[in-house]
């Protein structure tokens, strides 16, 4: 007799079932899980194919429904391929219901247009060619309702600047560990490549800066979550950002615990930032 018993035990199960149907109910399985795909994304901004990572959530190949969209940032040296090797997407994509978008933003690119190097236009990429994608080809929800950005480190920048610049194309961002003060000690980080030198181009370097841009989102009611080890040597730009919004009056969550700049913190908090997007989600979509 089938049951959950025999099901559950593979030499019961095997005896009872016939070789093709064992092979059907393991592809059945597989199918319902979340899916895991790796493609380019074809970029006229920055005349390039970037690869991103897109996770479609295991409820995605059973209706026909709309999903909410998380692209997730890579940070400084890094590249697409980094959040899906250092965690599993899948399991948050299936527990919160989100496609999981992972674009490449450029070894230094930093998530802004460059006017030295033209093959470095991250802002344009993220922000225009990667959305229009993502919303031409999959189920999405394509408005801000559904659009959430979430990083770390460089991507943390990224997370916020973008929001901060195109508050009419997404819901909210979180920042983990986030670079938000850009300024000339930053030059190190490949800063001075893209936007010049600092001290004869700092109107550039911060109108592309997350403490400069804040004021952008006063009054847009926009989902913010600013996230940062005390460990971390970024911790104070953090700090200075959360208290740059209280003055402002914009609401915010912020979170601060122990930690660095390190996988082991980032992998951690992910969840937190999915969790916080999933209920604002739901929350506007009353």
């Amino acid at each position: 007799m089938l049951n959950r018993k025999t099901m559950k035990d593979p030499q019961m199960f095997s005896r009872m079932i016939p070789k093709t149907l064992i092979v059907l109910y393991l592809l059945s399985d597989w199918l319902a899980a979340a899916q895991l795909d790796t493609l380019a994304i074809s970029s006229p901004a920055t005349q390039k194919n970037p690869k991103a990572v897109v996770v479609l959530p295991d409820q995605y190949q059973q209706t026909a429904s709309r999903y909410p969209v998380v692209y997730l940032l890579h940070g400084w040296s890094g590249s697409y391929r980094d959040w899906p090797t250092k965690i599993d997407l899948r399991p948050l994509a299936d527990k919160y219901g989100f496609i999981i978008v992972c674009p490449d933003g450029g070894y230094a690119g930093w998530y802004v247009n460059s006017p030295i190097r033209k093959d470095s236009q991250y802002e344009t990429y993220i922000a225009q060619e990667v959305v229009a994608f993502i919303d031409k080809n999959y189920l999405t929800v394509a408005d801000s309702t559904g659009r959430f950005l979430c990083g770390l480190s460089m991507g943390g920048h990224g997370a916020f600047t973008l929001l901060a610049k195109y508050p009419q194309q997404y819901a909210g961002a979180g920042s983990m560990s986030g670079a938000m003060a850009m300024s000339s000690g930053d030059r190190r980080a490949g800063l001075a490549d893209i936007l010049g030198d600092y001290e004869t181009n700092r109107p550039l370097w911060e109108g592309n800066s997350a403490l400069f841009l804040a004021d952008r989102l006063t009054g847009r009611g926009k989902a913010i979550l600013i996230d940062c080890g005390v460990d971390d040597f970024l911790y104070q730009t953090n700090v200075a950002l959360h208290k740059k919004l209280l003055d402002l009056k914009i609401p915010h969550d912020y979170f601060e615990r122990p930690g660095a700049h390190s996988w082991g913190y980032w992998t951690n908090a992910l969840e937190y930032h999915l969790l916080f997007f999933s209920k604002n989600f739901k929350t506007g979509m009353k």
